[in-house]
């Protein structure tokens, strides 16, 4: 392997820049790569570029594996299906196709394409976002990203008839999209800033109600105009019964304000639910003037509560539990997602709280969706994990049983392979759960190429899912682990916290000692270690 050592790495050049933060001088002599459109910055990308596909170039088995990573990929892939109207949609690719194609079909007709992103731009950058019917399901909104922006674009079309209704929404970012009726729909953006999209700074979200047939220009600004509801994230949707409006507002990308408005009303007052950012709290139905909520407010777990817009009372419907709590609901149920120690406990419970069953899955791993519409009698959901490719399960609501809905065409083969987890003791005493992926008869002997991969920020939790890249790693005897470091959601707000602001070097920490884990026992050794992270993970392998 001489071609390691055949480069020169390119000097990247210093400057003097310091800031006094605290009477504590913090350089940062890289700063001017921070002007993405600078002449200096293009010439440092395309150095950096220039030394890495060189030297990736010269590897003799990199078309062998690009060959075999495609093979992996190259398979059948459907979604879990969900019914709007008299149709049941569902996202599928045929193997290696950019996107995945919305299909749709209704009982015993043949299946048809509804919307298919390969066509949206001829060099396949251009991608799906949000869908979202309206309430009749008879008009359908759809974001798309062109170049992997997010700056979006928003087209409303005739369900039927797939034709487009009227001009694109233009300059949409970080939105959902969610109809009124079929009068029209709110989404989020932001003023578009002077200079560079990718760098400027955003920071004040606004909602705004585009009705149908009408101009973007006349969109009306219903939160987020004024300095007293401004916000860096802004999001609202309507219930299911078009009775409120709801509205949340976020300094981050956890935490939020919570307001709504009775649509009914002929004031059309904003209403403050919550005035502060020290929790997450959303609205998961209502029944008439009471909401359900789910909140992690004084539970950092989570738990469901009831508050009556007559009368200002909160009940408790779920408490918390020792594991976080993620909601979801369908078929007249509240569908109560534990994670344990990383891995999948779904109870079933009415809309009082009262326990109905705990669905029996499958294995260890991840189970997600049973999701839909208060009148669905089944619901779907996909289990999966780092060895067991993504199988679809169809529920019935009433008996609670499960059926496979669709299994995975994936060529891996899950029986010769195993994921064993491992709690492991990081810096400060901390236990921190590590799922490790293999070829069932490991040898022990720090002699395994092993990838360590993790994220560890943003309230994100790392479950157990199942990649085709990852597979072919395992089918190569590589060893996959991924720990589950604070900054993430797995156990919860208090997890979450341990690895941010003052307590980021617990993330930092917890990687290292899972490193240190891994050698000592053996799995690997220093020479045969990689680490692995994209965006926040890129942070913490950086």
């Amino acid at each position: 392997m001489s071609y390691l050592k055949e480069y020169q790495y390119p000097i990247t050049n210093k400057q003097i820049v310091s800031d006094d933060y605290f009477s504590q001088i913090i350089e940062d002599p890289y700063r001017w790569l921070e002007d993405d459109r600078s002449d200096e910055t293009a010439q440092w990308v395309e150095s950096q570029n220039e030394i890495t596909f060189d030297y990736l170039a010269q590897i003799p088995y990199r078309a062998e594996l690009r060959e075999r990573l495609a093979k992996a990929q190259d398979y059948k892939k459907s979604s879990q299906p969900f019914v709007r109207g008299d149709y049941t949609y569902f996202y599928k690719n045929d193997g290696l196709q950019n996107h995945s194609i919305l299909y749709r079909q209704k009982e015993g007709q043949p299946m048809e394409v509804f919307l298919d992103p390969n066509t949206f731009s001829e060099d396949g950058t251009t991608s799906l976002g949000s869908v979202s019917f309206s309430k009749d399901y008879s008009l359908v909104a759809y974001s798309i990203s062109e170049g992997g922006s997010d700056w979006r674009k928003i087209f409303v079309i005739d369900t039927e008839t797939k034709k487009q209704l009227e001009a694109e929404i233009t300059d949409a970012k970080f939105t959902g999209i969610s109809w009124l009726g079929n009068r029209g729909f709110y989404y989020s953006s932001y003023d578009k800033p002077d200079g560079s999209q990718l760098s400027a700074r955003t920071d004040q979200h606004k909602l705004y109600f585009h009705e149908l047939g009408t101009e973007q220009a006349s969109d009306k600004v219903i939160f987020g105009e004024n300095s007293t509801e401004r916000h860096r994230y802004v999001s609202g949707y309507t219930t299911e019964d078009d009775r409120y409006l709801i509205i949340l507002g976020q300094e981050s990308t956890s935490g939020n304000r919570l307001f709504y408005i009775d649509l009914n009303s002929q004031e059309q007052s904003l209403n403050t639910l919550i005035d502060h950012v020290d929790s997450d709290t959303y609205l998961i139905d209502n029944q008439d003037e009471t909401f359900i909520l789910y909140t992690n407010l004084d539970a950092p777990n989570g738990k469901v509560v009831s508050f009556d817009t007559r009368d200002g009372k909160w009940l408790e419907i779920i408490p918390e539990k020792p594991q976080p709590l993620d909601i979801s609901t369908g078929g007249g149920y509240l569908f109560a997602h534990y994670m344990v120690d990383v891995v999948s406990k779904i109870e079933q419970l009415d809309y009082q709280g009262n326990l109905v069953r705990e669905i029996h899955l499958p294995g260890l791993g991840t189970a997600s969706g049973l999701g839909g519409k208060n009148e669905q009698t089944q619901l779907y959901y996909t289990f999966t994990n780092y060895v067991t490719p993504p199988t679809i399960f169809s529920f019935d609501v009433e008996s609670g049983s499960s059926e496979i809905y669709q299994r995975s065409e994936s060529p891996f083969e899950s029986d010769q392979f195993e994921s064993k987890q491992v709690f492991y003791t990081s810096k400060d005493g901390t236990k921190v759960p590590m799922l490790i992926s293999y070829k069932k008869g490991l040898v022990l002997d720090g002699n395994n190429p092993t990838m360590l991969y993790a994220y560890g920020g943003f309230n994100v939790s790392l479950t157990p899912s199942f990649s085709g890249t990852v597979g072919s790693w395992l089918e190569l005897g590589g060893v996959y682990a991924v720990p589950n470091l604070r900054g993430g959601g797995e156990y919860g707000k208090v997890w979450h916290k341990a690895g941010t602001q003052q307590q980021k070097q617990n993330v930092f920490d917890d990687f290292i000692a899972a490193a240190e884990f891994l050698i000592a026992e053996k799995y690997t050794s220093r020479d045969k270690l990689a680490i692995r992270g994209g965006s926040n993970g890129g942070l913490l392998v950086g």
